[in-house]
């Protein structure tokens, strides 16, 4: 898709309704050739070529490339964070239950469009832009998970509780990626019985 967008597309549409538009659009466009292609299919001519916007609306949105991979990763982290959040208000309110549906909905939702592992786990580790977004997603979940243990658990010791949110959070990570690189099988629920029993033994 190509060329800039006709002059009747944003009639009547406020300003700044066609600028979060536009900018939707352009996250889009980024988060399937990222997806497709990696950092190297993400330019200001590609993204605006993919959604069919002129190069000078990128600019009317982003600095830059690093901009928009960052608005793409905040994108899929929110939508994982309402995937989970959700998972586990419909689970048994007991510590193995929670934890077994908040680890399967990470990985599930990361393998049904592998685009979305891609950005939150497999190419966050090279891009700088990812690597500091990934980092403070881990620190907001190592917060979510001593949070939720102190509610289940309010006597557990404070150091144990940092310790095994600590553990946790680095071990998902893994774990996610080794999913969606097919060297755990392909049974989810299978992998996430093995994780549960290794977290909560």
């Amino acid at each position: 898709m190509s060329g800039a967008p006709h002059a009747t597309r944003w009639a009547g549409v406020p300003l700044t309704d066609r600028r979060a538009e536009r900018r939707a659009l352009l996250v889009d466009a980024a988060l399937r050739l990222f997806g497709d292609g990696g950092e190297s299919a993400v330019s200001v001519r590609s993204v605006s070529r993919e959604c069919g916007l002129n190069t000078r609306y990128f600019y009317e949105s982003f600095g830059g490339t690093d901009d928009l991979l960052g608005a793409v990763y905040d994108r899929v982290s929110a939508e994982l964070s309402v995937a989970v959040a959700d998972a586990m208000d419909h689970a048994e309110d007991s510590l193995r239950a929670r934890t077994r549906a908040g680890m399967a909905a990470v990985l599930h939702f990361s393998s049904a469009d592998p685009r979305r592992g891609r950005v939150l786990f497999t190419d966050a580790r090279s891009n700088p832009v990812l690597t500091a977004r990934r980092a403070a997603t881990q620190d907001l979940l190592r917060e979510a998970v001593l949070t939720e243990g102190w509610r289940l658990h309010p006597d557990t010791d404070p150091i144990a509780a940092a310790t095994g949110a600590a553990m946790y959070t680095g071990a998902m990570a893994e774990l996610a990626q080794q999913w969606l690189s097919g060297n755990l099988g392909d049974d989810l629920d299978v992998v996430v019985d093995h994780a549960l029993r290794l977290v909560l033994r």
